[in-house]
């Protein structure tokens, strides 16, 4: 019954832990020197790091309102004198010192080591930004010198079957930390630029701390990187981490995806936009022929009415109207003269020679055709012609006698 009694839960203890290691006053307000390792910085703006000596570490916290008023840039590598509280997560179950302050304490071993190689290869033209070769459109292959077992060989295979699966990646498997690492990068770089069909090599790891990183801040690594005919993109680490190899290479990316990115074309996604592109040219060339076609069809109807076939036509309508009417104007004038005319032959009838014979009357002439009007025009024995209706009578004069009109 009494064991039952004490036995604890994981919570009680770490709270119970926490609570002594809050009431030490050695563990409150220390003051503690190192070296920063492994910094992050969240996006809530607190600092997350290691501090350590050359046997242990301990890992810390300054959180936001802290960390807001230091002046300096913390790194990995980094020496620095901070100041705080050590106490327990106890979620975590993990002890941790509670960072209120921080100023710097001179450079850490391998930060120094870092900035004087990084300056000694400048000098020796290493870092010379002339002589960063292009990377090219559209590579033949890419050659990946990195881990066969971590995320940064399925990040860049992901982004390169995704922007372009035709591209061959050819993988050239080596050790990224620890012993006999930079030497197996090197070399595996020098491979790669003799490989046929290789046009950009990618080399790279996961995120770390500076000594995680150290590998590509060795000297036979970037001299490899800078011997290289072939143009290199170091993807090492995080956006915030910083390699020798980052100034040395041709082209630094901040993750191994953006690696990817950068050397492999977007063929599909250039495709796409290829297609939208026609679909967008098609539907303005199908506007304008639209458009094209209402304004023919208005200057066709404005064509249309002021064309001289339409003049013409109507001109042609005009004659015929005129010629009707002149035909009509004719009709009526021959009625009219044939109706005076009508009028003029039975006036003539009445003074007709040949009416008149019709009437028993006949017509004499001399022998010379000459109409005799009267006794006097012919002698006795003279021949004359009479004329009557139906003919002609020849006879000779064979008495005159003068016509007495007052009986």
């Amino acid at each position: 019954m009494m064991e039952q009694d004490w036995v604890l839960s994981v919570s009680d203890l770490n709270e119970y832990v926490r609570r002594s290691l809050a009431a030490d006053p050695m563990l409150q307000g220390l003051r503690l020197r190192g070296e920063i390792s492994n910094f992050k910085r969240h996006s809530s703006g607190h600092w997350y790091f290691t501090l350590k000596d050359a046997q242990s570490r301990i890992n810390c916290v300054m959180f936001r309102q802290y960390n807001m008023g230091v002046s300096l840039r913390p790194a990995d590598g980094m020496a620095v004198i901070v100041s705080g509280s050590v106490s327990l997560y106890v979620q975590g179950g993990a002890y941790q010192l509670y960072v209120q302050a921080m100023r710097p304490d001179g450079l850490g071993s391998l930060y120094a080591q870092f900035e004087e190689r990084k300056a000694r290869l400048a000098r020796e033209g290493l870092l010379d930004a002339g002589k960063k070769r292009p990377l090219p459109l559209v590579p033949r292959g890419i050659a990946i010198v990195t881990s066969p077992t971590g995320a940064v060989l399925h990040d860049i295979r992901t982004v390169s079957a995704r922007r372009n699966p035709a591209i061959p990646l050819t993988l050239l498997p080596v050790r990224v930390q620890g012993d006999g690492a930079a030497e197996e990068i090197a070399a595996a770089i020098r491979q790669a630029g003799k490989l046929p069909g290789i046009d950009v090599i990618i080399t790279g790891r996961g995120g770390g701390s500076l000594e995680d990183l150290w590998a590509f801040n060795e000297e036979r690594v970037a001299q490899a990187v800078f011997d290289c005919e072939i143009p290199i993109i170091s993807a090492v680490g995080h956006e915030t981490d910083t390699t020798i190899i980052d100034y040395v290479a041709d082209l630094r990316a901040p993750t191994p995806s953006a690696a990817a990115e950068l050397a492999v074309y977007d063929f599909l996604r250039t495709g796409q936009e290829l297609q939208a592109a026609k679909d967008t040219m098609n539907r303005q060339i199908l506007r304008r022929i639209s458009m094209q076609r209402t304004e023919l069809r208005v200057l066709a109807s404005q064509l249309k009415s002021s064309s001289p076939m339409g003049k013409i036509r109507e001109k042609r309508a005009r004659v015929l109207q005129l010629e009707d009417h002149l035909q009509e104007a004719m009709r009526r004038t021959l009625d009219v003269k044939r109706h005076q005319l009508a009028i003029y032959i039975e006036r003539l009838k009445g003074l007709s020679p040949l009416d008149k014979l019709n009437q028993g009357y006949s017509y004499v002439a001399d022998g010379r055709g000459r109409t005799v009007t009267g006794i006097q025009k012919v002698q006795i024995g003279d021949p004359i012609q009479v004329y009557v209706k139906d003919g002609r009578i020849d006879a000779s004069v064979t008495a005159v006698n003068p016509m007495n009109l007052d009986r």
